[in-house]
């Protein structure tokens, strides 16, 4: 913990406050996921668009597998930027890194919005799609996981329920601002513009967004001390991961069950609407948009429920009731937006109870001195081989007509999770918390 948190006594049942050094180093790494769901989001709801773009366009529900197959190989190299990055973290420091991904991030971005297309270029439209998708695989295979334990060791011992729910507050509004920037381009510009460059738009905002986060990081506070960085060689980080290998395993479950949920939500089902179901480009935007008020809007009510409450309990009750409520999607199973919203809507409180908690959660599995790299790579394996599958899982199977595995499956992961975290807790126990 670090010196500037002015702690009060938390058996008394008052709250420790928070300095504003420390307010300003939540504000700074919640804006960094902020831009990271922002930048995730904007390419899987804009898939239809930006496949067309970059690949050959003859077959358009080929072309938007494309995408989406460009949008899991993303995934694919998070586990690795969890490896490099998350070793750092814990070698040189929480800081650099943290501003070291947000800037990844905000070139990368940069470059899609600005990048030729295939009639332009041909196939090496499609390459440079890829290359910066994998720089920000990377970039955020750190973002996520260490910019939540970054937060858990700024403030004092007890509020990592408001942890919890300030991290997911941030992530949500990255989520809703993807929807509302995507729903005000496409009815400001209408859907032949936004097919032509308006699909442009969204991410020279997002781009224009991540500098502005880049320069709010450069004041972060560091929470490893001196003394811990000097004694933290990558053996010593990749012996305590081996350690706590459970605890790993844990995490790739906890955190792929959470992101199957969501990029099913978020991303799979809109995407499965616009072009499995032919609905309207805008109305689909709209109801992504009332997703992500509600997801806001429950983060914020979740941090104050939840704060100074035990984490792991929480985690267990949530986690149970996605089993059942991720079948709401059966529901939608021919043309019609109504179907759509009731799906959408309906399994929307379930999905922000499962992501406001998982980061936290996942972060008090591991120990200090390795927590960056073994959330890290945790986290990556889970949203590579679960998470960033799962629009295309969904979106396939629909064509397929075989949409109720996808449920089956996720239903499973969810199980599994509840199992391998409380094998993980039992074998290692719970580094922050209870």
């Amino acid at each position: 913990m670090t010196d500037t948190v002015v702690k009060t006594d938390l058996e008394t049942g008052r709250k420790s406050r928070l300095s504003p050094e420390v307010r300003r180093g939540l504000l700074g790494l919640g804006l960094g996921n902020t831009l990271e769901w922002y930048d995730w989001m904007v390419f899987g709801l804009l898939s239809a668009f930006i496949g067309p773009k970059f690949f050959p366009s003859q077959d358009p529900v080929a072309a938007t597998l494309s995408a989406l197959a460009v949008f899991a190989v993303g995934f694919a190299f998070r586990p690795l930027g969890g490896i490099l990055l998350g070793t750092f973290a814990d070698r040189i420091g929480r800081r650099r890194v943290m501003l070291w991904s947000i800037m990844m991030m905000a070139i990368t971005t940069l470059i899609i919005a600005v990048s030729p297309t295939y009639d332009q270029i041909g196939p090496a439209a499609g390459v440079i799609l890829l290359v910066c998708r994998i720089v920000q695989g990377i970039s955020t295979g750190v973002e996520a996981p260490l910019s939540t334990a970054h937060a858990v060791e700024l403030v004092p011992e007890g509020r990592e329920g408001f942890v919890a729910g300030i991290i997911s507050f941030y992530v949500n509004a990255g989520i809703l601002l993807a929807s509302l920037v995507s729903y005000l381009s496409s009815l400001m510009l209408g859907g032949a513009v936004m097919a032509d460059w308006g699909w442009r738009v969204p991410f020279i905002v997002g781009a224009a967004f991540g500098f502005v986060v880049v320069y709010l990081r450069r004041t972060l506070p560091e929470t490893m001390r001196p003394e811990e960085l000097a004694n933290n060689s990558a053996k010593t980080v990749w012996g305590g991961v081996r350690k706590h290998w459970l605890s790993v395993l844990a995490i790739t479950f906890v955190v792929g069950a959470a992101q199957a949920y969501n990029y099913a939500w978020n991303t799979g089902l809109p995407t499965a609407a616009r072009t499995g179901f032919k609905e309207e480009a805008t109305a689909v935007f709209a109801l992504t948009t009332i997703l992500g008020v509600v997801l806001v809007v429950g983060s914020l009510i979740i941090s104050k429920v939840a704060d100074g409450k035990s984490m792991s309990k929480w985690f267990l009750i949530t986690r149970a009731l996605a089993i059942p409520s991720v079948f709401l999607m059966l529901m939608y199973v021919k043309p019609g937006i109504a179907g759509f919203a009731a799906v959408l809507l309906g399994g929307s409180v379930v999905l922000v109870l499962n992501m406001t908690l998982y980061n936290v959660v996942t972060s008090s599995l591991m120990p200090k001195g390795c927590r960056g790299a073994g959330t890290a790579l945790g986290y990556g394996l889970g949203v590579a081989l679960f998470g960033g599958t799962a629009s295309y899982l969904l979106v396939w199977l629909q064509s397929m007509n075989a949409s109720w595995i996808f449920p089956v499956y996720v239903a499973v992961l969810s199980a599994l999770s509840i199992v391998f975290y409380l094998l993980a807790r039992k074998k290692n126990g719970i580094f922050i918390g209870r």
